[in-house]
């Protein structure tokens, strides 16, 4: 999962991709990038890190032009610890071009075979958005065929890409003395958006991006669909795919995104409000309203949803749990007890808010259950009488493909466990899940242009039709090390929304 920009401006656009970068920054915190273009020439700079850390005032200066590109990184494969899979990535023919990716392609061994014998292309990371991006340049160069670029041939090109690639991808690149390319995969699975200001043309992975810089958010891009930009700021779009059907990941409304952005018509804000309302049924059939003294979020994510659950309830909403912002990141421990002390680092207990209740603990979903495990401890050690935990979102019982790392099936908590199972597992006295339904109903409910979503964590429908249980297998040997396992809330790695 990672954040992307792109802009074609009328002023020089390094400043404004750094600010859009750092809107984007819960989306990615292992590498930033920028690439700007000046007279045909391209100025990058890239590194491991937050964007604060990685420019500096020197490399700002030294990002010249009026468009280019920027991302944040986390990976989902590959070696996290590489600064050569730092996007963007660059290839120098046809016309030169650079490219930024968020998604995973489900096929990038194949295709990576496939540049190589077939198309003579070099691969020189692990990176599947390498691959993307050698595969794209083989499809302009093939439909230009030496001529001068139009805007069509990059349609060409693209309705190309989508018959050789398989998987998940928003993709922004660009392409030297020509302009800005920007493309989703015919599902739609991971989001993209377009806005404009005076004089300027933005494309992002989230709204906020355009909002949070004075622009305004103009549409999505289609499932399907490519938009070219070229240097004058003039846009092209043309529908590139043969059967596109939007499928947004369910899994950004529920956690991954911020809660002021705009995804496909739908405000990620309100959907955690309408998971709140579905998940307060669910509570009442489980444990009822009166044996519950107060609701607590685990933060950050679970508040709207705790907070409606609690007045469709009429229960007190508190906070009672603190977050230090400015822990490092603790996503590879040596063992369970370093886990442990981990969690408590990052969250502190209101002691007040516990002693001699029966506290509702919310949070946006479960992955491992060794968080939410000790979470519930120190709800006991604070003094609570009762503990019950419900999760906004369904049992979390199958990997992720599409480009949100998530643990190997025997990991997960909810794999073949039932959820009174879980529920020893975790220590709580009661445990309630959102269903998958329901889950689809509140948030779908918010546009009834959106027919489906992936929702391949929680249901095990994979939406691209090409996934197999060798496919699952093959994908998890290359996630990042996380053996010794990481705690719930930093299985993303995802910072506090709110800074």
């Amino acid at each position: 999962m990672c954040g992307i920009v792109g802009v074609v401006s009328s002023a020089p656009v390094n400043q404004l991709i750094y600010d859009a970068l750092l809107l984007l920054q819960h989306r990615g915190q292992d590498a930033a990038g920028i690439v700007t273009q000046q007279e045909r020439k391209f100025f990058m700079h890239k590194a491991k890190g937050m964007v604060r850390d990685v420019f500096r005032t020197r490399n700002m200066r030294s990002l010249p032009g009026n468009c280019g590109l920027g991302q944040v990184r986390y990976p989902t494969a590959g070696n996290a610890y590489s600064e050569e899979e730092a996007q963007p990535f660059y290839v120098n023919a046809p016309f030169g071009i650079v490219l930024v990716h968020n998604g995973n392609l489900t096929n990038a061994q194949a295709l990576k075979a496939e540049l190589f014998s077939t198309d003579h292309r070099h691969i020189n990371t692990e990176s599947d958005s390498e691959v993307l991006l050698n595969v794209l340049a083989h499809e302009i160069e093939k439909t230009t065929r030496g001529f001068p670029l139009q805007p069509q041939d990059v349609f060409d090109a693209v309705r190309r890409v989508h018959l050789r690639v398989r998987g998940s991808y928003a993709v922004i690149a660009m392409i030297a003395g020509h302009g800005v390319l920007a493309f989703r995969d015919p599902f739609g699975i991971r989001p993209l958006c377009l806005g404009r200001g005076e004089g300027t043309v933005v494309i992002a992975s989230e709204s906020v991006a355009l909002e949070g810089t004075s622009h305004k958010l103009e549409r999505n891009v289609l499932a399907g669909e490519a938009i070219f930009i070229d240097l004058q700021g003039r846009l092209h779009a043309q529908q590139c795919a043969q059967n596109p059907t939007l499928n947004p990941c369910i899994f950004e409304y529920v956690y991954l995104a911020r809660p002021d952005s705009v995804m496909d018509g739908i405000s990620v804000y309100q959907a955690r409000l309408n998971l709140g309302e579905t998940l307060a049924q669910r509570v009442i059939s489980k444990v009822p309203p009166n044996e519950i003294d107060v609701v607590i979020p685990i933060p950050e994510s679970s508040r709207p949803s705790a907070a409606q659950l609690a007045q469709l309830l009429g229960l007190p909403y508190r906070e009672g749990f603190v977050k230090n912002r400015y822990v490092g990141r603790t996503f590879i421990m040596p063992g369970q007890s370093v886990r442990k002390k981990s969690v408590r680092q990052k969250l502190n207990v209101i002691a007040s808010e516990f002693k001699g209740r029966n506290v509702l603990l919310v949070d946006d979903s479960i992955v491992r259950g060794t968080t939410s495990r000790e979470i519930v401890q120190m709800a006991r050690d604070a003094g609570a009488r009762k503990v019950y935990m419900a999760s906004a979102a369904p049992p979390v019982r199958y990997p992720n493909v599409y480009g949100i790392d998530m643990p190997t099936p025997d990991e997960l908590v909810a794999h073949n466990r039932s959820v009174e199972e879980i529920r020893q597992l975790i220590g709580c006295d009661a445990l309630i899940y959102q269903d998958v339904d329901g889950m689809k109903k509140a948030i779908g409910s918010l546009n009834p242009n959106i027919t489906g979503f992936d929702a391949s964590c929680f249901d095990g429908v994979y939406v691209t039709g090409d996934i197999t249980a060798a496919d699952i297998a093959r994908l998890n040997s290359n996630r990042v090390g996380l053996e010794e396992g990481a705690d719930d809330n930093s299985r993303l790695a995802l910072p506090n929304h709110e800074e």
